[in-house]
């Protein structure tokens, strides 16, 4: 049986490599959004209520595809709206 001796410089370099790959691979996994969310995904996205929801689609705020019973909403139309409805912060309140 062959006895290896295990250094500081050795155990340096191996976290910095597992460091390394850990980076890689938590750099690579970008969450990826959905291209269509069901309506109780977009309520808990949204954090609302069914009839906000509803009342979204009725006054035209949010589009929406219905097949069968079931509405989609495209992720894309959400991002829109939210972004579409950002109020800027006044740089003076922060001084």
């Amino acid at each position: 049986m062959a006895v290896e001796i295990i250094t500081r410089e050795d155990l340096n370099e191996f976290r910095n490599v597992l460091l390394n790959d850990l980076k890689e691979l938590l750099q690579a996994k970008v969450p990826q959004s959905k291209k269509w969310l069901r309506s109780s995904e977009v309520r808990k996205l949204l954090n609302i209520s069914p009839g906000t929801l509803q009342n979204l689609r009725i006054n035209g705020t949010l589009s929406y595809t219905k097949v069968g019973g079931t509405m989609y909403y495209d992720f894309q139309d959400i991002e829109q709206l939210l972004n579409g409805n950002k109020v800027n912060a006044l740089p003076n309140l922060f001084k």
